[in-house]
Parts: structure tokens; C-alpha cells; sequence
């Protein structure tokens, strides 16, 4: 649901606050969030994929079962760890239709908020 006029300009207020007040602690937040970890431990789990690429060809060469052994367990949890990572950032970012979350039994903190934020703002409005 987008946002309103008015709840952009107060997010943009914010915002610069935010980085008035604290402006090292605002740009650490910029990068972070789901998309960046998301990306950064797909490569992490494809540079572990050439690491046991690399022990399983030298468990070969080298005639070491054990090691060879490791090398290919190594590839496979790095393989698991990337597809359930690039599936999550998919999920989380993709345009295309969602499905409805499971109802919940409380409303969690967001939720509650929520709805303090639109009674505030439906009794400004009836004023």
C-alpha cells in the first residue's frame, strides 16, 4: 500500500532528522537490510562452492578419500546455503502476486503501531 502525501513528507522529515542528529549511524543503515545480506551470503556460499571445488579435485590428485570426501560436502551445504539464499531475496523482492500471510493471534509491535497511527490521524481528520 503506498503511502500518502502527507506520510512521505513525514518520512522524508525524518529521515533528514536522522541524519542531522546521527549522520554515521544513518549511513550504516542505508546498506543494510534483507537484498544485502541476501547477496552478500550467496557469495560467500559460491566462493565455498569453489573452495570445495578446489578440495575435491586435490583429494583426487593428492589420492585422499577423506579429503575429497569433505570437498563435496563442503560444495553441498554451500550449494543448499545459495539456492535458499537467492529463493529468500527472490520471495522477498519479486513483483509478481503474494500470498496471503497466515492470520496471527497478536498483532505484533508494527501492527499496533499501525493502528495507533490511523486512529491519531482519523481524529485529526474528524476535526
Amino acid at each position: 500500500m503506498p503511502l500518502s502525501e502527507h506520510e512521505q513528507r513525514l518520512l522524508e522529515q525524518m529521515e533528514r532528522a536522522l541524519y542531522a542528529e546521527d549522520p554515521k549511524f544513518a549511513s550504516a543503515l542505508e546498506g543494510t537490510g534483507l537484498r544485502t545480506y541476501t547477496r552478500r551470503r550467496v557469495y560467500l556460499a559460491a566462493a565455498g562452492f569453489v573452495a570445495g571445488v578446489g578440495l575435491l579435485m586435490g583429494g583426487m590428485v593428492a589420492q585422499l578419500i577423506w579429503v575429497s570426501v569433505i570437498g563435496f560436502l563442503v560444495m553441498l551445504g554451500c550449494a543448499v546455503l545459495a539456492v535458499t539464499g537467492w529463493r529468500r531475496g527472490a520471495l522477498g523482492h519479486g513483483s509478481g502476486p503474494k500470498a496471503s500471510p497466515a492470520p496471527r493471534r497478536k498483532a505484533n509491535v508494527m501492527d499496533r503501531m499501525e493502528q495507533r497511527w490511523q486512529r491519531r490521524r482519523d481524529e485529526h481528520d474528524g476535526l
